[in-house]
């Protein structure tokens, strides 16, 4: 009878599923609409629903919406990398959007000193409502065409008075390439006649998935670090307007319901108000009434957390507004079934259009407390930094302008203030060079993102994480940095520091750059294509007065295929784009090694490959595609690994296995592989991808392991106890050997690791082939079980081992983590390069 009753319900919702949609299953009853507003099939040929809008339609939608409507002003605030734009609607009463700077300038002055006076009764409240930051996670974008044709077109008085009060900052969607590439693959696998069963190819999107931009980034995790357009198109928005509430629209799995904040509570940020929650709670009950009304399944405070400040949902919380995240189980197409029925595409659209008017009504009735939130979150923060010991951070790299300014110009897109050294200082004996460094005020607008951005954290109420548990970021740029409790050597205000990069003077003899710089690596590859020799040195020594260190490049101007003038012409036509110093020799009777020494090493030019495809990890792969082709100007083959059986390795030095599962590579590739390392290639693997190499006998690694048993866990603790031991997102602490090329140009002898992978490899048994290693108290910020923490202890992240004449560099740990962890991504530049010294 059970089964007979599942037919039945599969069989009805099969049939209804066949239903085309129609605008008014979306809209609210009773309203009349005005018939100037283009409706989306108008423009579409096809129903909202019926299939699934790339972005050019979006686009062309939301132009045609603003144009016919006085309550919308439209702009493009950037492009994606495939050069896509970037929308957003301002949309309000007409009035409004005639007086929009003067309501802009009254909004900004809630947030300024002294704001504790102002009166914000009569002022209208900002609405921020982003939609498919995730490009598969389409019913967002769905709905905010929804939303734009209602918005513009309804003629109820309600929402008239509602837009008298409300601006409304509509972005259709966060993540056009995303988008694009996954409707592309729904709409070519959709049948006329639905087929809804889980196993259909529309339901299974080809690696890398439409989850990811163009680079295969979670955008969702890039609000803080900002390293994509995207990111800093939205960052512009959000720091213009400050809105009061922003709203996050994400999917999650197709056997879910439908989930909004407030989320797990043991899981919200300590920096974060305890009265930010309060007011969650307070808006979650309007989404649970819209939601109640139209028979809506839902859920809150689980799952989910309120964490990381680098997601859509959190960023709001540490800046004076409310941000709120809404996860829609997925149909992943059109039609799907799941434990909860046959889910269609047209109904998970409609919960995000029902939860976007309740998140505009919410605004609008709690309109005065939400503006006073924001008001006194501002004139707290004020007060705490005027009482805080602490009166500024200073940052800085003597030998690394690059790295500074990259750090700077992250802190200024968050409006964070800096300002000048006047003079150079040394403080717990670190040096910070007036023309390197930079002091931020802890007195001041700002305070309370300061102090989420340079957090560290080892204790935690909770050890479950949705996301990373730290992300410190002079850590993760492994500048030099310290609290000071005076402003006495503060100067001007910040200005980008300017590429001052020089050829010193003409050489007969050559020239010397050290690799210290950040962009050393991309400098050393545009010599290589000019098709000049450069040496290393494997030893340090002096040349007129300075120290050159381990790793620094030697372009000898003898024997070269161009002469010395064009030599000398070349390297300052280069050289303006940089923050590096070329410096001319006057003689190779240099001090401590001369310049002929055999331990100056001639570098060949890598020609880099790296596998992709099911089983890899996107993100990571796309992070390093994103290093070499955005940071690096270096060429990068991207290998399918449907495709090695016919590729033929000999035309590459370097293969990089990112993180990821390689079981399924055939014996005959693993035999492939293993003669062209053999033969002289370098192979270079992360995380997982070790044990891969380990399995398949190209190393013999030892793993270090928890052996611990579960005592007094419930079935239903089950899951926690599992997800404690995992290491998500952490901060440790290594030292180095500098003298080792994996190491070559790094600032000091000690430097901090990110980590979120329990793969922990003992060390070594000569220590001289442990050159980075955990050290005996490693933990400097994050969250790790003490077994972990214990394990971690003095192991290693990197090894080199021999294989023929090439070899195997693996790494645990992620170098390259979301495009912001500058400090240790010259690791995979120093395996790339300096092979050969290994």
């Amino acid at each position: 009878m059970k089964h007979f009753l599942l037919i039945c319900l599969l069989f009805c919702g099969i049939v209804n599923a066949q239903q085309k949609p129609t605008l008014e299953y979306y809209l609210p009853e009773n309203d009349t609409y005005n018939k100037n507003i283009p409706t989306p099939k108008s423009i579409f040929h096809f129903e909202l629903g019926e299939m699934h809008t790339d972005h050019t339609q979006v686009a062309h939608y939301m132009n045609e919406v603003a144009k016919a409507s006085n309550r919308i002003f439209i702009e493009t605030t950037g492009y994606t990398y495939e050069n896509k734009p970037l929308q957003l609607l301002t949309i309000s009463s007409p009035k409004n959007l005639a007086n929009l700077d003067e309501i802009l300038k009254r909004h900004q002055a809630v947030t300024d000193a002294g704001a504790n006076n102002k009166d914000v009764s009569d002022m209208p409240i900002v609405v921020y409502l982003g939609y498919s930051i995730h490009g598969n996670e389409s019913s967002g974008t769905g709905a905010a065409i929804a939303l734009a044709y209602y918005l513009a077109a309804s003629e109820s008085p309600e929402l008239e008075k509602t837009l008298e009060k409300t601006i409304i900052l509509l972005d259709p969607c966060f993540n056009p390439d995303g988008l694009q590439r996954f409707s592309t693959w729904v709409n070519s696998n959709k049948s006329t006649n639905l087929v809804t069963d889980p196993n259909d190819r529309e339901f299974n999107e080809m690696w890398p998935r439409g989850r990811f931009n163009h680079y295969w980034f979670d955008m969702n995790r890039d609000w803080l670090p900002v390293q994509l357009p995207e990111s800093q198109a939205r960052i512009r928005s959000f720091r213009k307007w400050q809105p009061n509430l922003l709203c996050d629209f994400h999917e999650m799995g197709t056997n879910s319901t439908y989930f909004f904040q407030p989320g797990e509570p043991s899981r919200t940020n300590p920096l974060t108000p305890e009265l930010n929650q309060i007011l969650t709670h307070k808006i979650a009950g309007y989404h649970a009434r819209a939601l109640d009304k139209i028979g809506s399944s839902y859920f809150i405070e689980k799952n989910y957390d309120d964490f990381y400040y680098g997601k859509g949902s959190s960023y709001p919380d540490i800046n004076g507004s409310i941000g709120i995240l809404f996860e829609q189980a997925s149909s992943r197409g059109h039609a799907q079934e799941s434990a909860n029925g046959i889910l269609t595409f047209p109904f998970t659209i409609r919960n995000q259009f029902t939860t976007s008017l309740s998140s505009i009504k919410a605004s609008y009735e709690m309109r005065k407390e939400l503006l006073e939130y924001q008001r006194d979150f501002y004139v707290k923060a004020k007060s705490d930094s005027k009482k805080s010991k602490t009166k500024a951070y200073i940052f800085g790299d003597e030998k690394d302008a690059t790295r500074v300014n990259e750090l700077a110009k992250i802190l200024d897109q968050h409006k964070i203030e800096m300002l000048k050294l006047k003079e150079d200082i040394t403080f717990n004996k670190k040096k910070f060079d007036k023309n390197v460094s930079y002091i931020i005020p802890v007195e001041q607008k700002n305070t309370k993102l300061i102090n989420a951005i340079f957090d560290r954290e080892t204790k935690f109420k909770d050890s479950l994480f949705y996301d990373i548990s730290t992300w410190s970021f002079d850590l993760a740029f492994n500048l030099n940095f310290e609290g000071i409790n005076s402003l006495a050597q503060a100067g001007e205000k910040y200005e980008p520091l300017k590429k001052n990069g020089l050829v010193t003077k003409k050489s007969d003899i050559g020239y010397l750059i050290e690799w210290t710089d950040y962009e050393s690596p991309k400098l050393l590859n545009l010599i290589f294509s000019k098709n000049l020799r450069v040496r290393t040195t494997k030893q340090p020594f002096i040349s007129a007065g300075k120290t050159y260190s381990y790793g620094s490049l030697f372009i000898p101007v003898q024997n070269q295929q161009i002469d010395s003038d064009a030599i000398f012409n070349y390297l300052n036509t280069i050289i303006t784009d940089y923050s590096i110093e070329i410096a001319a020799v006057e003689t190779g009777f240099t001090e401590g090694i001369n310049l002929g020494n055999p331990n100056f090493i001639t570098l060949s030019q890598p020609k880099v490959a790296m596998i992709v495809g099911q089983g890899v990890d996107a993100s990571d792969a796309g992070e390093i595609w994103h290093l070499f082709d955005q940071k690096a100007a270096m060429p990068l083959t991207k290998l399918n690994i449907d495709q090695l059986q016919n590729s033929d390795l000999n035309r590459y030095t370097t293969l990089i296995l990112p993180n990821g599962n390689y079981s399924g590579i055939s014996a005959k590739v693993v035999s492939k592989i293993e003669q062209w390392t053999q033969n002289g290639g370098t192979l270079i693997a992360y995380q997982d991808a070790i044990k891969w190499l380990n399995d398949a006998k190209f190393i013999d690694l030892t793993f270090k392991t928890v052996k611990s048993e579960a005592k007094k866990v419930s079935f239903e603790q089950a899951y926690d106890y599992r997800g404690a031991q995992l290491i998500s997102g952490a901060i440790f602490e290594t030292k180095l050997d500098l003298s080792h090329p994996i190491n070559f140009g790094m600032p000091r002898n000690t430097m901090p690791i990110f980590r979120n992978t329990s793969i922990i490899i003992e060390p070594n048994k000569n220590s001289f082939n442990n050159p980075i290693q955990y050290t005996k108290n490693p933990l400097i910020s994050g969250y790790v079980s003490k077994q972990n923490l214990e394990l971690l202890k003095e192991s290693v992240p990197f090894q080199s081992i021999k294989k023929g004449d090439g070899k195997i560099i693996v790494f645990t740990d992620n170098t390259n983590f979301r495009a912001f962890w500058l400090g240790t991504e010259k690791l995979l530049w120093n395996a790339i390069f300096f092979s050969n010294l290994m």
